[in-house]
């Protein structure tokens, strides 16, 4: 899937369908690879938010697919230093250039290692420390931070096509 029209299953062989799990107070990472699995892995896709200890159990027991936790089936930080999303992105979205540029983002916002990698970095960051103050569950958060999420992919996207090669 790459241009987010309609987003398909992604769910592994013998899962019926897709259920992600996180840590719950989602802020930079976690709510914009909650946007990234609903915009263009599956629209239809489950996301709980747990306590970091549960993310496992939950993993293993609902054959969840979980991110950004430790445990994970997509940590943190991966051993090639990328945050979730940009796994995610990897190995869903492996054609758009636009979301993998959009992952090294989020990812320099995230992982404080990375901060200066992308002038949008801080920004984005700031924003996103903000979410837990206005929305009032992480849920809440997935929705109304779509907009800002499809508005950084429209930028990324648009800047992409107008720069030479």
């Amino acid at each position: 899937m790459t241009d987010g029209s309609t987003p398909t299953s992604a769910a592994p062989p013998g899962v019926a369908a897709t259920k992600w799990v996180t840590r719950k107070t989602i802020r930079v990472n976690r709510a914009a690879t909650a946007w990234l699995i609903r915009r263009f892995v599956d629209a239809d896709a489950e996301v709980l938010f747990v306590d970091p200890a549960d993310v496992a159990v939950v993993q293993a027991r609902d054959g969840a697919l979980g991110f950004d936790a430790p445990g994970a089936t997509f940590p943190h930080e991966d051993s090639k230093g990328r945050c979730s999303f940009e796994q995610i992105a990897a190995q869903y979205c492996f054609s758009d250039y636009g979301l993998r540029e959009m992952g090294r983002i989020i990812g320099a916002a995230d992982l404080p290692s990375r901060a200066t990698e992308r002038a949008e970095a801080a920004g984005v960051r700031a924003i996103c420390t903000g979410f837990p103050l206005v929305a009032g569950d992480d849920h809440e958060t997935v929705a109304r931070s779509a907009f800002l999420f499809d508005a950084l992919y429209a930028s990324v996207t648009s800047r992409m096509r107008s720069e030479p090669e």
